[in-house]
């Protein structure tokens, strides 16, 4: 006799924390393949960082800032508070989503890499706008 498998509810935190994850795999793996495409690296070596120009300390300092608030957000989705994590999942979210959308050119592969992080970002703002409300708070209105 087959036993059907359960189906575990999975945490809201952990839901966005595994998709901020994702989209930092997604992030590098474009990333790491883009450094193929012809002229990058001789970019790279001149000092050039695609549309920002010039690699100077203001570049660095602002991507370093893009690249690190989907990083945090892996581990402030599950450890803040729930009213906090829900309201910068969706405010980040959507700023990401944005973002993406203005880097949504280039190769094929970085197109589909890009639309999946775009998806990722809007799903992350979906689950944080409806995250799940305790019999409490419905009660009290």
């Amino acid at each position: 006799m087959t036993q059907r498998l359960e189906d575990q509810p999975v945490a809201i935190k952990l839901k966005l924390a595994l998709a901020w994850s994702a989209l930092m795999f997604l992030y590098i793996y474009n990333d790491y393949f883009n450094l193929y495409m012809p002229g990058t690296i001789e970019n790279m070596s001149a000092g050039r960082i695609g549309p920002f120009g010039k690699a100077g300390e203001l570049v660095f300092v602002g991507l370093s800032m893009t690249l690190a608030i989907p990083a945090l957000m892996i581990f402030l989705s599950a450890a803040l508070p729930a009213v906090a994590s829900r309201w910068l999942n969706v405010v980040f979210g959507a700023a990401y989503t944005v973002i993406e959308g203005l880097t949504f050119s280039g190769a094929l592969f970085y197109q589909i890499v890009v639309g999946l992080e775009i998806a990722l970002t809007l799903t992350i703002i979906v689950l944080a706008w409806r995250w799940p409300r305790g019999a409490a708070a419905n009660a009290g209105g």
